[in-house]
């Protein structure tokens, strides 16, 4: 049995799960009918031990959120940066001299914490309740083609789905990606993210961290109560080994890391690590396709941006989309994925490209490079208007934001 739907979302992670409620979800204008199809559960996705994460979720990010009707699900579990403290920390904690702060009385909050497994939770509620969004789990997918004027998915139950438009929403490694052909480029870092939640004896003050040293940065990241989120990056072969270690052992590198400056700290859930890299894919569309979220770019975890860019594209393409669909044009023409990828790939080559930069210039410890660094880093801190310039940044406001962004239904 062939079952239709306007739009086939495969993937039903955050990207996923984002992209079917701004195209299907009950407060969109114009709800398109989706299928969100994944072999998983995504209720799995809401444990802690699935994913140990959390997200900061830019002010752009929560208007989006805010128009979706997420937000105030998530709002009781965000934590907002009332402060970021980027330092130097090439010598350890004893010598942290800081480049660049940023106080929320300049601006307001940059970014909310929020865990993963709460926007899994918020998000696929959003999503079951809307009656144009049907969740299709428990059978993998078999094959994808796209026609002339369809895409077709078959799963392995038999069952067989078309649409005008496909989303590949399934990470790095997309089967959808590689069904149309499309390659990433790119290169993996010998570098492997350590994610932790971590609790502390002495409050945090909404104060988010980010220690520079050699081998990568280590971030301590506020969530609500005296809780932390640790990203601690190290090369593959050191994290590979401090994830083998004992409970103590590993809480006793991470003391020599972390500082006294909260107190006494305890690993409060379980470890995780994720290889790290960056890859960019040749092509952001192809026939009834758009990539979105990590089947489209993969980029380094320094600052935070992941998410972020994921939710540039949907709310890119939930425009291109919406646009076409009010005009009556076809929804997954050529003349809308030409749209999209135009209005992504520039955004995401350069952020992708900063980060890259980013972390070759702060994982480098030649010295005149290093107080090179950090002199234009304090220089910035002492300059209004271009640290204004950066936290605009940090809050995802600059350059052409799509509607969603602004906290607009499209």
């Amino acid at each position: 049995m062939t079952q239709r739907f306007d739009v086939i979302v495969v993937g039903a992670a955050l990207n996923g799960l984002a992209a079917a409620i701004s195209l299907g979800g009950r407060p969109v204008r114009r709800p398109l009918r989706v299928a969100l199809i994944d072999a998983k559960d995504p209720r799995q996705f809401a444990d802690a031990a699935f994913d140990g994460r959390a997200t900061a979720i830019s002010q752009s990010a929560k208007r989006m959120f805010e128009a979706l009707g997420a937000w105030e699900a998530l709002a009781p579990h965000a934590q907002a940066m009332n402060k970021i403290v980027v330092t130097d920390s090439a010598k350890g904690p004893a010598s942290r001299p800081t480049l660049l702060q940023f106080d929320a009385e300049e601006a307001g909050p940059t970014a909310h914490m929020v865990e993963n497994r709460v926007l899994y939770r918020a998000l696929l509620d959003l999503a079951l309740q809307s009656p144009t969004i049907e969740l299709i789990t428990g059978s993998p997918l078999t094959s994808v083609t796209f026609g002339p004027g369809l895409a077709e998915v078959t799963l392995e139950n038999g069952a067989s789905l078309k649409s005008s438009l496909a989303v590949a929403a399934d990470g790095k490694n997309s089967r959808v990606r590689q069904a149309a052909n499309i390659d990433m480029v790119g290169w993996a870092y010998d570098q492997m993210a350590i994610v932790a939640t971590i609790e502390h004896e002495k409050p945090h003050g909404g104060s988010a961290e980010e220690h520079f040293r050699p081998p990568g940065p280590f971030a301590i990241l506020p969530l609500t109560g005296n809780r932390s989120s640790l990203v601690w990056v190290e090369s593959k072969a050191d994290a590979e080994q401090l994830l083998a270690s004992s409970e103590t052992s590993f809480l006793s590198e991470l003391a020599k890391r972390f500082g006294a400056h909260l107190g006494e700290i305890r690993i409060a859930s379980g470890r995780h690590g994720y290889p790290l890299g960056l890859y960019v894919a040749r092509d952001f569309a192809g026939p009834r396709l758009a990539l979105i979220g990590d089947a489209a770019h993969v980029i380094h975890p320094l600052a935070g941006l992941g998410f972020n860019l994921g939710l540039r594209d949907v709310a890119a393409l939930a425009e291109c989309v919406g646009d076409a669909g009010a005009l009556g044009l076809d929804i997954g023409g050529d003349a809308v994925l030409e749209r999209y990828t135009a209005w992504r790939r520039f955004d995401t080559v350069a952020t992708a490209a900063a980060m890259d930069g980013m972390n070759r210039l702060f994982g480098n410890d030649n010295a005149l490079l290093r107080l090179m660094r950090d002199a234009g880093l304090m220089a910035v801190n002492r300059l209004g208007p271009l640290k204004q310039a950066f936290m605009r940044e940090a809050e995802g406001v600059t350059g052409s934001q799509p509607k969603l962004l602004k906290g607009i239904l499209p």
